[in-house]
């Protein structure tokens, strides 16, 4: 019981910082080319409970622990008007693009820290704080390429929908309307077949990739400070 009160302790706080520098990058991208909406309505702001979902960020996940599935979730989307944007067709790609591209900034700045606080403490950093590192590295990392699935409503089918020819593009469009019924088809197949690797033939392979990467840079500070 101990041991799974830690682990709450170390991935909560990781995942709420994942979560909600996700959804302002893409308010503050919005805002940026155009789009005050999110500002209008006082998402931009680094404050957890004004982005959460209390279906995808407490229920779905606490249901699929309990029952031993993969667990995922999402927050409440940042909203975005993609009339506002400067450029709607491709504003959307970069607004979309912006929420996984601060993780994998998150997990690189993860790595950095990693890499000082090891080369500094050297074998005195406690397990639990290396365990706290490596869970933030990949849960940002988890987060960057999962919602990098071309799949409605993930932010990877707002960057197919970007770089298909316009007429394409309104029907991919369309399919934007299905997201919430394609992320139940997901979730049930996930929990219905879970031996059948969809998630961890899809996304884990380039997320253990780059974690790799990360790992390895950190390992390259801590010599470089040891000396």
């Amino acid at each position: 019981m101990t041991d799974t009160i830690l682990m709450a302790l170390i991935l909560i706080p990781c995942l709420i910082i994942a979560i909600v520098f996700h959804e302002v990058a893409h308010g503050w991208t919005a805002l940026a080319l155009g789009d005050p909406t999110a500002k209008e309505q006082r998402r931009l702001s680094l404050n957890p409970l004004r982005h959460v979902d209390p279906v995808g960020t407490l229920l779905v996940p606490g249901a699929l622990a309990l029952f031993g599935g993969p667990v995922f979730g999402w927050a409440k989307p940042v909203p975005v008007n993609a009339r506002r944007l400067n450029n709607p067709r491709y504003g959307m790609m970069v607004v979309a693009a912006a929420g996984p591209a601060t993780n994998i900034l998150l997990a690189f700045i993860g790595a950095v820290i990693t890499g000082v606080a090891w080369g500094v403490s050297g074998s005195d950093l406690p397990d639990w704080a290396m365990t706290a590192f490596a869970s933030f590295i990949m849960i940002n990392a988890f987060l960057a390429f999962f919602n990098l699935l071309p799949l409605p409503p993930f932010d990877g089918s707002h960057i197919v929908g970007g770089l298909l020819p316009r007429s394409m593009a309104v029907q991919w469009q369309k399919l934007q309307q299905l997201g919430m019924l394609l992320i139940i088809v997901l979730i049930a197949a996930t929990w219905a077949f879970p031996n059948s690797g969809i998630i961890e033939h899809v996304v884990l392979p380039p997320v253990q990739w780059i974690v790799e990467r990360f790992f390895g840079l950190a390992d390259g500070i801590a010599n470089a400070i040891r000396g």
